[in-house]
């Protein structure tokens, strides 16, 4: 029978029997045709619990008869042959020791050392190989150096994607090739066009793993030719892709839409993890993308009985660091602490912390689990799991601790004790933008005329620190900063620049939606200064026009 009809028949077979009868009917058959009926056979009998029925398949003799002819002819077989049948016997779980695979392993070693082997077999051997043997595999260096000696700009995309994989393993494992590395992303380069979504995938995985963080212009052109992609990645392939993102810093805004498409239809069919990997991605980003947040909001109340609790976390944490509440905010976190109430005890302590911590900085107060979090018991079990009680863990619980003061005065739980308690929040994305303050400061002197009536980062008593202070007396005139007397009203000013929003967006982040509410509870008047309101302001002049009506509104303007 003709290969190319003999293929497209046994592709349409799907069982054992089938393929038996079907290759009994065969009078000749090359070795290409032979492997390819083991391929077949693999692909049919071989689930993640390995052969189904090992008798049917490893006693029949139409079986034993294709492996007599691999093993006592395996001189005389075709590249393709060769490598194809070892792949799909040991697919099969065919003993390794055996006679057969030693002849067939013994055979594609002998060619490898002549140099017969084109780049495709190549990567076929090292597969084969690191099945059987692991990445220690010494053969699998002398692979990679056959390779080096192929023109690169031959290679199909199909090879390009497997001597990459052949790396991932290679230069794990201490051995470098920079230089073939090097090479390979320059020509890749050219043929991100022609690459499939599985390919696409691949190859940003590969990037990552052998941290390829100079091939700055694969890497942005791979990424932007994954967005017309997405609809079509697996749930890891999409996971790999958003992963690659997030290793090399890269944004693209066409990326996040087609995001907004595909999750809000696709929701109640993506994996949890997934999810949990796309809403890193927007957090990470600070991306608030109401689409994507509403569309897993719903797919939480849905389906959260069957997610792990680290999936639970990674769906729910980016509400709280974003400040965002859905529409079904409250059946959002009705169902949140239905699971917690079944479930609490399954959570790894750090991940409980932080979903409890994302939770109250958008107003959602878990008191019912706080005794839990603020147990002895509880803070040992944090303190022996990395990263221990630092100084991330320790801002957090005091947080908490400060939350439950200020806005559940009804809580009569156990408390935070003094020695985990921190002086000042450490608070990673609300850092002080200088250049800001240094506009607002001049601005300020402007206004102010003398620069001892406002204080910068002033540090509280309440674990706050205020980006500017201004303090005034009972009859509203503003006092030295460094007096402590007569003080009635303090105004604290917080300088928000473009770091403590949402990317391209006025929505505050959690962390620093908690401390201005929290400062208007311990008696402070807030005053927000957001970068949005003063970039376009031209003088100093303006700034301070602009500072008199956000600080004191109430009061005549400047007159000079």
């Amino acid at each position: 029978m003709d290969e190319q009809l003999f293929f497209k028949k046994l592709s349409s077979l799907c069982t054992l029997k089938e393929i038996f009868d079907f290759l009994r009917s065969q009078e000749v058959m090359s070795d290409t045709m032979a492997s390819g009926a083991l391929q077949r056979i693999s692909e049919v009998e071989v689930d993640d619990n390995g052969l189904k029925n090992p008798e049917g398949v490893l006693e029949n003799e139409v079986f034993r008869a294709l492996c007599y002819q691999f093993e006592f002819e395996s001189s005389k077989l075709s590249n393709t042959g060769l490598l194809n049948a070892l792949q799909a016997l040991i697919k099969l779980r065919i003993d390794p020791q055996s006679t057969l695979m030693a002849s067939l392993l013994s055979e594609g070693e002998e060619r490898l050392g002549k140099g017969q082997l084109t780049v495709k077999n190549l990567c076929a051997l090292g597969e084969s190989l690191l099945e059987l043997e692991g990445p220690s595999c010494a053969t699998l260096e002398q692979i990679v150096n056959r390779i080096q000696e192929k023109d690169i700009e031959k290679w199909s995309p199909r090879e390009m994607v497997m001597v990459y994989k052949m790396l991932q393993v290679t230069v794990r494992e201490g051995r470098q090739y920079q230089g073939l590395l090097t090479r390979m992303n320059s020509v890749t380069l050219t043929l991100v066009s022609q690459l499939s979504p599985k390919f696409t995938s691949m190859i940003l995985n590969s990037l990552v793993v052998l941290h390829q963080t100079r091939a700055v212009s694969l890497v942005t052109a791979l990424c932007k030719h994954s967005v017309k992609h997405i609809p079509y990645f697996t749930g890891d392939e999409l996971v790999n892709v958003l992963e690659a993102f997030l290793y090399f810093g890269h944004r693209e805004q066409m990326f996040t839409e087609a995001l907004e498409t595909h999750v809000p239809k696709s929701i109640f069919t993506m994996h949890p993890q997934t999810v949990s990997k796309v809403m890193q991605y927007c957090c990470r980003k600070m991306i608030l993308s109401k689409p994507i947040f509403d569309a897993v909001a719903e797919g939480f109340i849905s389906d959260a009985d069957r997610f792990t609790t680290d999936q639970i976390a990674g769906y729910i944490i980016p509400f709280g660091t974003l400040n965002y509440q859905p529409p079904s905010a409250s059946s959002l976190f009705r169902k949140l602490e239905t699971v917690l109430h079944t479930r609490l005890n399954h959570f790894q302590p750090h991940s409980l912390l932080n979903l409890l911590h994302s939770c109250v900085l958008i107003q959602r107060y878990p008191v019912n689990f706080l005794p839990k979090i603020f147990s002895p018991c509880f803070l040992q079990q944090l303190q022996a799991q990395p990263p221990g009680l630092d100084r991330t863990v320790t801002s957090q619980l005091t947080q908490l601790f400060l939350t439950v003061t200020l806005e559940c005065p009804f809580y009569e739980g156990p408390k935070l004790l003094p020695k985990y308690q921190v002086k000042a929040f450490l608070m990673p994305y609300s850092s002080l933008d200088v250049h800001l303050l240094k506009r607002v400061k001049t601005g300020l002197l402007y206004l102010l005329k003398k620069r001892i009536y406002f204080a910068t980062e002033v540090s509280t008593p309440y674990f706050y620190i205020v980006d500017i202070e201004i303090k005034l007396d009972e009859e509203g005139f503003v006092l030295p900063a460094a007096q402590c007397e007569e003080v009635h009203r303090r105004i604290a000013l917080c300088v928000d620049g473009q770091n403590r929003f949402c990317v391209n967006s006025h929505n505050l982040l959690g962390e620093e939606a908690i401390k201005q509410r929290h400062l208007q509870l311990l008696g402070y008047e807030v005053v927000q200064i957001p970068f949005f309101e003063i970039e376009s302001l031209q003088n100093v002049r303006k700034m301070a026009e602009y500072l008199h009506k956000k600080i004191f509104p109430r009061t005549p303007g400047l007159s000079c």
